[in-house]
């Protein structure tokens, strides 16, 4: 592969740093994963793979015109100003008991992040 081709799927490096990441934040918070665990996977093979591509956890979940700039404004970096200032997550990777999505985990396996990645190539 040249340095100038993106891998299509996240670096394992990463993939464990953000699921590391992900579990500890939710417990810091008193949030938990989505009741579908294939959600949360897909939010933390995301935030690795920009954060492989890019340099930080960009948020996966929202477009933007010009990504580098964004990382850079560090607004939608996991966690966002959002998540930090009111427990709202777009992804829904963090959420609040109250939240009808919510599950009872705050943790997830790097082999059930593998598994949902392996649906999704």
């Amino acid at each position: 592969m040249k340095s100038t081709d993106k891998q299509t799927t996240a670096s394992e490096h990463n993939l464990e740093a953000m699921r590391h990441f992900s579990e500890t934040y939710a417990k810091r918070t008193g949030t938990y994963f989505c009741v579908d665990p294939s959600v949360t996977a897909v939010v933390i093979e995301g935030l690795a793979k920009n954060k492989d591509d890019l340099g930080s956890p960009l948020c996966p979940c929202r477009h933007y015109e010009d990504k580098e700039a964004e990382v850079k404004a560090a607004f939608w970096n996991c966690p966002c100003v959002p998540m930090r200032e009111r427990k709202d997550c777009h992804c829904m990777l963090f959420l609040t008991p109250d939240n009808d999505f919510a599950g009872d985990k705050q943790e997830i396996t790097l082999e059930e992040v593998l598994v949902v990645r392996e649906t999704m190539h």
